[in-house]
């Protein structure tokens, strides 16, 4: 339960982190940084915690083969 939580928690992360970028690519506006109420230590923090996000989804989709079951 634990492992699947984590796993959803980083792709929900991950998701609103590629619409911000979107946003800020289309129109200029910085979605992350209004967000994070103009601190740009928080949103730096963010784009930080998301890296980890990232390494830990490649980790688990390498070593815990959740397509194992898809034929």
């Amino acid at each position: 339960m634990g492992m699947r939580l984590s796993c959803i928690v980083c792709s929900v992360m991950l998701i609103v982190l590629g619409i911000c970028g979107g946003i800020y690519a289309l129109t200029g506006f910085d979605m992350l940084l209004a967000l994070c109420f103009e601190n740009l230590t928080a949103a730096r923090a963010v784009l930080g915690a998301g890296g980890v996000c990232a390494l830990f989804l490649a980790f688990a989709l390498s070593r815990l083969r959740p397509y194992r079951g898809l034929k």
